[in-house]
């Protein structure tokens, strides 16, 4: 079969109803993959931004716990040897304070990217649903079978609907 008579009978074969309709469904079901595939690597960023946000609190704290001990060994040994250690005394209460506050916001960064995480996941899982479905509705077209299209459609709103409950993960 030559070239022009195997795309005159494509052309033949896309202008009938059902290849149409898997088409235009396909087209719905490509553009709310494309969708949800953003979604899910802004949502992927997000969750590695607020993992390092967390890991530089987390830092933050031990490099303040550090000085903290050195700061009461300063004191402690300014104590023995009868000197003034009020500033170190002082310095040391700064850096434990400071340390827990960084505590405070390593925890919260790390309760958002689980979060994040979660959401992540969800739009990743509904993705391959889309991904299923476009294989399907392809399947569809080449064998003609309209369970392929309906299996496709299904798998499809599949997708959709696994990517909307990020809506409702809090």
């Amino acid at each position: 079969m030559s070239l022009d008579e195997e795309l005159k009978e494509h052309a033949e074969h896309a202008r009938e109803p059902f290849d149409k309709k898997v088409a235009a469904s396909m087209a719905l079901i490509a553009a709310a993959l494309a969708i949800v595939s953003v979604l899910g690597h802004m949502a992927t960023t997000e969750e590695l931004r607020l993992q390092q946000k967390a890991a530089d609190q987390w830092a933050h704290r031990q490099a303040q716990r550090g000085r903290e001990y050195q700061a009461k060994a300063a004191a402690d040994l300014l104590a023995a040897l009868h000197a003034p250690a009020a500033s170190y005394l002082k310095d040391r209460q700064h850096f434990a304070d400071d340390a827990s506050a960084s505590q405070e916001k390593a925890e919260e960064f790390d309760k958002e990217s689980d979060l994040a995480e979660r959401h992540a996941f969800r739009l990743e899982l509904g993705e391959v649903f889309l991904e299923v479905a476009i294989v399907l509705a392809s399947l569809a077209i080449l064998s003609r079978r309209a369970v392929m299209w309906y299996a496709g459609i299904a798998s499809g709103t599949a997708g959709v609907v696994i990517a909307l409950t990020t809506l409702m993960i809090r």
